[in-house]
């Protein structure tokens, strides 16, 4: 292409491209609803906000994909010439918000995507809940002390370009009106609303844009996206083998010996029997190891996908069973991808440190029929404390059935760091929950 086909001076064009316009206009209506998003997710991590987090974030992807677009459009497609008779410093000040445009616009969502990537939650970003978007490149290899100084520079970069909105859209925005009531001779506002009249104060063009960006920032503040899901579906996993019984028949009747023999084979006494021993059980398909919570009064059920129990145990010599539980913490799984992935960071369970949590009991309690409390500790988190946990268990031949309830304090075992310490949106006792099926070890 010459420079001559290139220049907009020899073209003639008063406006700019349909491409461009169009660009600029939605990119326009999605900044205005961003910031309206912005606006409602500060305070406490409640449902909506982690929610208004997440639609915010595949907006921001949006605005820079499209961002780009327009640079590269416009770079390739240079704009109208200004209108003759600005004044040199309207004009300089012209390219300054036009390009401080083009760096906020790309700007803030590359440093908010640095910041979600390097944050210790690991939270992935999905685009509308649907395609999985890469961390920014580079960042998941860092060490802990270069991801939290660019986490830092992401937050504090992403900030530092939010004032450059406000700041920016005054004065494009009043330079628009400027040109359109004040000066008839410098048309403006054709140039990105075709067929605008300039000079005309009731312009039908100016109020359609207004009342599109007021209902972009109104519908930023009544959306209401999927909130987290309130639990994972049910685990996949086959139903235990039905307990064959053997079949009863009657014993073959033996001739009675003569009286003479009966006589003679008079019984010994009797030796009191062995103490009984604990029985080994194989935890069996279907077993499961599941908490409930709320978060911000919406209630939250979560289950641990990997954990195995080693299970010696007994009703009659409960002296001497023992059961251990060990739980991969980082299998934690709530129904919500996107919080289920900062599970295991350090402002949870924090696996990198502590994979696993074990569970370990050693002496039981008789409560009642069928019932029992083991009494135990929990080793979470590098914290170990006292667990009691009442369980109902029913042994029919080779197969026990057993379900416990027992709530823990998470906070004493230090599950929720910086903001989620706090307990008026996440409480600090959670509710577990054990159902298990186990069959006698037969090795």
């Amino acid at each position: 292409m010459t420079e001559a086909a290139r220049d907009p001076q020899r073209i003639g064009r008063s406006r700019y491209s349909t491409v461009a316009i169009i660009l600029h206009w939605i990119i326009a209506l999605a900044i205005a609803f961003q910031v309206s998003i912005a606006w409602r997710m500060g305070g406490r991590p409640t449902p909506e906000s982690f929610a208004l987090i997440q639609l915010h974030k595949s907006i921001g992807i949006t605005i820079l994909l499209l961002s780009l677009i327009r640079l590269g459009w416009r770079l390739g497609n240079p704009p109208p010439p200004e209108p003759p008779g600005l004044a040199r410093w309207e004009l300089v000040l012209s390219k300054i918000v036009h390009w401080g445009f083009y760096v906020i616009m790309i700007g803030m969502p590359l440093t908010g995507w640095l910041m979600v990537s390097a944050s210790r939650r690991s939270i992935p970003t999905l685009l509308y809940w649907t395609v999985r978007w890469p961390d920014f490149p580079g960042v998941a290899g860092l060490a802990p002390g270069a991801k939290k100084i660019a986490h830092a520079f992401g937050q504090n970069g992403h900030e530092l370009l939010s004032y450059g909105v406000y700041l920016l859209f005054v004065l494009h925005v009043g330079g628009a009106l400027k040109h359109q009531f004040l000066g008839r001779d410098e048309p403006v506002l054709g140039r990105m609303a075709p067929g605008a009249v300039d000079g005309r104060w009731w312009e039908p063009r100016l109020l359609v844009i207004a009342l599109a960006v007021v209902g972009a920032a109104a519908f930023g503040k009544i959306v209401q996206p999927p909130r987290p899901a309130a639990g994972p579906p049910p685990a996949a996993a086959e139903p235990p083998a039905p307990v064959q019984e053997a079949a009863s028949s009657p014993a073959p009747q033996e001739p009675a010996p003569p009286a003479a023999t009966q006589a003679a084979a008079a019984p010994a006494p009797v030796a009191p029997p062995p103490p009984a021993e604990p029985v080994a059980w194989k935890v069996a398909a279907g077993s499961s190891l599941t908490f409930s919570t709320s978060w911000g009064g919406q209630a939250v059920q979560g289950r641990f996908d990997t954990w195995k129990a080693d299970i010696v145990f007994s009703p009659d010599a409960l002296d001497r069973s023992k059961v251990t539980v060990t739980i991969d913490t980082a299998s934690a799984k709530t129904g919500d991808d996107q919080r289920d992935a900062s599970l295991p960071s350090g402002d949870w369970f924090d696996a990198a440190t502590h994979p696993k949590a074990t569970f370990t009991a050693a002496r039981f309690e008789k409560t009642g029929a069928e019932r029992y409390v083991a009494h135990g500790s929990l080793s979470l988190r590098g914290v170990t404390r006292p667990v009691d946990l009442p369980f109902r268990l029913k042994i029919t031949g080779d197969k026990a059935q057993m379900s416990g309830d027992t709530s823990l304090d998470r906070i004493a075992f230090g599950v929720g760091q910086g903001e989620f310490a706090a307990t008026d949106q996440i409480p600090a006792k959670v509710a577990v929950h054990v159902q298990l099926t186990a069959r006698r070890d037969q090795r």
